[in-house]
């Protein structure tokens, strides 16, 4: 696509221009694609994967031996059933070593003159051809950065090799598809490191003569200087097939980026934006481990800031996008961004990221067709939270109403951190335009605390290894008893807060002293993380009075004993207020459109949803637990279903044509993203949560919940109790004392299970289970990933079915996160039995099982500010 002249931009700010009249084709979509984002089934969960709309992977083959997990074949089914369109496989993961075969080429190990690695070939293909339920959306790499250490990097000596073991490959691939007559199998390649215009003119050229093309040209763009040179190589490309009388050959980058640039919402924008407008799929590198997006999501079902940056962009499906121009073109680390039309729902969308200054948006050609004379302007903020970090729905940061004049309007959005990205969206006046958010009453970056003991670090931005710290910067480890951070901060008003503390611990769980006004009031306790610099959140309730506090984290609670693992990195710190409860709201505007359902804006941008139609919202939870679901404005003529994380609820309502708020009904929903969908013949403004203090109150109610000490199970075979003492800093549920028991040696064989007896009460019915566990399993180190396992176990009702949840990795077997699934039991007694036969379950801490509904749904109003 071309790109404009860029514009001019303040002394103090910077200039976006958006054309709305001059669109460049439908949004493509593909620029989220991972290598390796998925593990296993379950990981990440469905509501994750879902959200983020990943379209595009590269895996491992069947069994391969590179990593210990992300078998293209365990993991389709949750891929296809998502937004899953294609599925592509690094055939040479087959072998255990990087580089491949220890960097040679295999020689002929069956002494039949046949290249041996065409047996990997065949046998790869065949297990997809003939157990894959999905063959024919298959792209197959027989080959990945073979100009790198793998097999051919001396180009002037081989080339004719390369080119040779291309022709084998290929035609066996496409072999073994023949045989079990599945048509074209598609092929991908070369799979060289970066742009390599040599080579690939040679490959081509070569593969014409021989009708060996591939269906897909593959290619990496690693490093920051892609960022200003990739539509540089993908211009000469363009220019390369028709010199060669080639059509159109489709692109996927299928590695690109940093450690500094995955789950950075700024760094995200960038590479997003410079892969759409050149409407190719490209997929997220793979540094650490499988199963968490290329760390642009957190632990198993949440959300981190580059999460919300997918799940925008596939916001924008079914739009055109239009052209954006940015301050500098094709340079790295700058201000960026995409913009789409949506005509079908008269709105607009704009993601910005990558700059350090406020930012002006300057739109023209607004079409008057589709907004008038007004519009509303509605800008959320996403920040850099860790790869770790529970990220809630991005706050309001701009609301504001508009007059259009000749198709033009402008709005400044306020910004001084290139890690943060922005999600501006325009649309006709909304009846309720959602409000800037007032919930955050203090954010303190670590480095500008009163430190003591500890040191602040830089973390540079253009070290492509590092993970990015907040403002670049944060402190610790706090490894002395005299080690603190102490800061200021001014509550409105008396009531309840959050404290949410952006940190790391390395491989082990820790415990800081958390000291209001000087006196200790409780313990913080942090779950354990990859490294001193993968960090995530920790989050504590406090109660102040209306004024100033000084806040103080410390290694020791009576300064002269040092807490167990307080040697922990602290980057940030956010106090949000959390008195009246955590209210969500998500609009119309915020839902995905399936089926009829459309945005009226006759009714100021309600979803008209039809008899066919469907809203998806994706939703956040930053602990499990009851919250109150209600739906905003609502009306149906029938019955409403909601669908919870794929459990449908029926829903009465009202008759009528009356639009009202409806109380909707007290769910449990798990920590983390849900995806909560509404169908029926109706309408309705958005959905909204809340999580206060009376649905706090119903997570103890011995009628809808029962929570259990895992070692007050009924324990058999080898599975046994054993105690974490109180100098190991754990973060599950202790005792007294502070000492944790949890269960061990739970499956791997028949016998070694736990038994759950369920209350009275507990009868037939929809139920949601939830386990603390710890799983930090990993297989042999035979490369630089860190080879984690997910650990699975099998929840059985005796008399009715059996359900699997997988656990993945959390780096300690002392640190505890929950994981929850639904839960349909159809006995009226049966005991729930914790087992797998196959494998070792994860150690466990607690076990709650809740029903899905609170009975009795004793509601009540609830007011608090806009979000």
């Amino acid at each position: 696509m071309a790109v404009s002249a860029p514009a001019v931009a303040g002394a103090d700010s910077e200039t976006v221009t958006i054309d709305f009249s001059s669109p460049n084709g439908d949004f493509h979509g593909g620029a989220t694609g991972t290598l390796y984002g998925l593990a296993d089934p379950g990981v990440p969960s469905r509501a994750v994967l879902a959200g983020a709309r990943v379209t595009n992977s590269s895996q491992k083959p069947p069994e391969g031996r590179q990593h210990p997990n992300g078998d293209v074949l365990q993991i389709e089914k949750p891929f296809f059933n998502t937004a899953g369109r294609e599925l592509y496989v690094y055939i040479q993961d087959d072998y255990p070593d990087w580089p491949y075969n220890g960097g040679h080429r295999p020689g002929d190990a069956n002494g039949d003159g046949r290249w041996d690695y065409l047996d990997v070939v065949h046998r790869v293909v065949e297990r997809i051809a003939t157990d894959s339920e999905y063959p024919r959306q298959y792209v197959f790499i027989p080959f990945n950065e073979p100009d790198g250490d793998n097999w051919y990097p001396d180009w002037s000596n081989q080339k004719a090799q390369f080119l040779a073991d291309w022709s084998a490959a290929y035609q066996e691939i496409r072999s073994v598809y023949a045989e079990h007559d599945l048509g074209h199998a598609r092929i991908g390649g070369p799979g060289d490191t970066t742009w390599r215009p040599q080579r690939s003119e040679a490959l081509l050229r070569y593969a014409r003569q021989r009708n060996e093309l591939p269906d897909i040209f593959i290619w990496h763009e690693l490093g920051k200087a892609s960022l200003g040179t990739f539509r540089t190589h993908f211009e000469n490309y363009q220019t390369l097939l028709p010199s060669l009388d080639l059509p159109d050959i489709p692109v996927n980058i299928t590695e690109y980026g940093n450690l500094r640039d995955m789950g950075v919402p700024g760094q995200l924008v960038q590479w997003l934006s410079l892969f759409e407008s050149e409407k190719v799929d490209a997929q997220t590198a793979y540094w650490n481990y499988a199963g968490n997006l290329s760390d642009n999501s957190a632990r198993t079902n949440g959300a981190n800031g580059g999460w919300w940056i997918f799940k925008w962009y596939g916001d924008l499906a079914g739009s055109k996008t239009v052209a954006l121009t940015p301050p500098q073109v094709d340079t790295p680390d700058t201000l960026q961004g995409l913009a789409t039309l949506d005509e079908q729902n008269a709105s607009a969308r704009i993601l910005l990221g990558g700059g350090s200054q406020a930012i002006e948006v300057q739109m023209h050609g607004l079409p008057s067709a589709l907004f008038g004379n007004t519009i509303d302007v509605v800008v959320r903020a996403d920040r850099l939270n860790g790869a770790e970090g529970l990220s809630e729905l991005p706050p309001v940061v701009v609301s504001k109403r508009l007059s259009v004049r000749d198709g033009n309007a402008a709005v400044t959005i306020p910004n001084d951190d290139r890690y943060s990205a922005y999600r501006v969206l325009v649309t006709p006046p909304q009846a309720n335009r959602p409000a800037v958010s007032d919930r955050l009453v203090d954010s303190t970056e670590a480095e500008n605390a009163s430190l003591t003991g500890t040191d602040t670090r830089y973390h540079d931005p253009d070290n492509p290894w590092d993970f990015m710290a907040s403002n670049s910067h944060d402190i610790g480890p706090l490894e002395t008893p005299d080690a603190s951070a102490s800061w200021t901060v001014t509550a409105p008003a008396d009531g309840r807060y959050r404290l949410s503390v952006l940190a790391a611990a390395h491989k082990a769980p820790g415990q800081h002293a958390l000291f209001v006004d000087g006196q200790f009031r409780q313990l913080v306790k942090y779950p354990a993380d990859l490294s001193a610099t993968y960090r995530g959140t920790t989050d504590v309730a406090i109660d102040l009075s209306a004024g100033q506090h000084a806040l103080s984290l410390r290694a020791s609670r009576d300064g002269s004993v040092l807490l167990p693992g307080a040697g922990i990195t602290l980057d940030r710190f956010d106090l949000t207020d959390i008195t009246h409860g955590v209210v969500r709201r998500y609009p119309a505007t915020s839902a995905r459109l399936d089926g009829s359902a459309r945005l009226d804006w006759r009714h100021h941008g309600d979803i008209a949803l039809g008899p066919d139609g469907e809203a998806t919202f994706y939703v956040a939870a930053t602990e499990s637990g009851y919250h109150d679901i209600s739906l905003d404005e609502a009306s149906f003529r029938g019955e409403a279903t909601i669908i919870v994380n794929g459990q449908p609820i029926g829903l009465e309502t009202n008759s009528d044509s009356k639009r009202t708020d409806h109380p909707g009904m007290r769910l449990w929903l798990p920590v983390g993203i849900s995806q909560i969908s509404v169908r029926g013949d109706g309408g309705l403004a958005g959905i909204t949560t809340t999580r206060g203090e009376t649905e706090r109150a119903a997570d103890a109610d011995p009628a809808n919940v029962i929570t259990l000490e895992a070692e007050t199970l009924a324990l058999s075979g080898k599975t046994r109790a054993t105690t974490i003492a109180p100098s190991v800093g754990s973060n599950g549920s202790a005792d007294d004392s502070g000492a944790v028991t949890k269960l061990v040696h739970l499956g791997n064989g028949s016998s070694n299970t736990a038994t759950m007896m369920r209350p009275e009460g507990f009868g037939a019915g929809h139920y949601v289970f939830t386990i603390s566990a710890a799983n930090a399993a990993l297989s042999n180190a035979i490369n630089y990933n860190p080879q984690v396992v997910t650990r699975f176990l099998d929840i059985s009702e005796n008399g009715g079915q059996t359900s699997r949840l997988a656990f993945r990795h959390n780096y300690s077997w002392n640190s505890f996160w929950q994981r929850s699934m639904a839960l349909d039991l159809q006995t009226d007694d049966g005991a729930i039995v914790l087992g797998n036969a196959e494998s070792y379950g994860p150690d466990i801490d607690t076990v709650t099982l809740s029903r899905r509904v609170a009975v009795p749904d004793a509601q009540e109003p609830h007011e608090a500010p806009g979000f």
